[in-house]
């Protein structure tokens, strides 16, 4: 082989930042040692791997068909030097996450994760599905953890967990004292949602469709947070993850409104790049997850040490 591992993880370093400055902050190697070890694989082989745009380099035809493969022989190659070296744990793990699962599931399970394996280190990022798919397919992320659908045709998904959405007001509107609604009166209320490209805001649309209904749609929010708070202050109905309610429910500053004429349901699902090498570390955070809905039906019934 007349290529080095440097050079090959320069490649996938650029790659997933599609700028040599970034991959070099990410390598911790100066922004010339960087360049000079694309510049070589590609010299090398007389070919190009990127198609420069300005100054973001985007894989080309051959890049993107070897960029599995190079993956795959950096993390082996990471899992050869940690045995060689003795040292436990799972390496470096980048998780992400969307909105619901990340703020109410994920950093608990990665916590729990680190605990277990204090010599690993993890990443977690969260987004709206849209962005989650995209930075799995790019490789920018071991594992994805959505709410939403997918349909990518180089991404493999698995149902974790089933998740149900909620329409939901403040305990003074007038539909907490009816404490359910039909199409009809949904219609004429305002609503607080989700943005476009999440799997809340999906699943919500998906459900409307089933019967040509359209909602006034006041304000639009991309996180649930917000969401409560503004249902809150008395500017619409809302619906989101029973999960981000239960708490609010709990207390009584929030009221669920039920809808039997919606199919709010969905999953949770797991998400990875069919080409990617399954490190032992994503089958032990997927065994986490699973290990915390064992014999739960619906992710709101996920009870203590796990759903404070």
């Amino acid at each position: 082989m007349r290529y080095t591992l440097r050079q090959i993880a320069v490649f996938v370093a650029v790659a997933r930042q599609q700028s040599v400055s970034r991959a070099a902050v990410a390598l911790s190697l100066s922004q010339s040692a960087t360049s000079t070890a694309l510049g070589e694989l590609e010299r090398l082989y007389a070919t190009q791997l990127f198609d420069r745009v300005g100054k973001t380099l985007r894989l080309n035809e051959l890049g993107q068909s070897l960029l599995p493969q190079a993956v795959e022989l950096i993390e082996r190659a990471q899992a050869i030097e940690t045995a060689l070296e003795g040292r436990a744990g799972f390496g470096h793990l980048r998780i992400g996450a969307t909105l619901t699962i990340g703020n109410y599931l994920a950093t608990l399970i990665v916590a729990d994760f680190l605990k277990r394996h204090p010599e690993s280190s993890a990443q977690l990022q969260v987004h709206n599905t849209a962005t989650i798919i995209d930075q799995v397919a790019g490789y920018e992320l071991d594992l994805g953890l959505i709410e939403g659908h997918c349909h990518h045709p180089d991404l493999t998904v698995e149902p974790w967990v089933e998740d149900e959405l909620v329409v939901f007001c403040s305990p003074a509107h007038p539909l907490a004292r009816q404490g359910s609604a039909t199409l009809a009166e949904l219609a004429q209320e305002h609503w607080i949602v989700r943005e476009p490209g999440s799997g809340t805001r999906e699943t919500l649309d998906r459900a409307l469709r089933q019967h040509q209904q359209e909602l006034k749609v006041r304000l639009e929010l991309e996180h649930t947070e917000a969401i409560k708070r503004a249902v809150e202050f008395g500017l619409g109905i809302g619906c989101i993850s029973r999960l981000a309610l239960r708490e609010a429910f709990r207390r009584g500053s929030l009221v669920a409104i039920a809808t039997p004429q919606l199919d709010l349901l969905r999953h949770f699902q797991f998400l990875w790049h069919q080409r990617k090498f399954q490190t032992a570390g994503m089958r032990e955070f997927v065994g986490l997850c699973r290990a915390m809905t064992a014999g739960v039906k619906r992710s709101d019934e996920i009870e203590w040490p796990f759903i404070p």
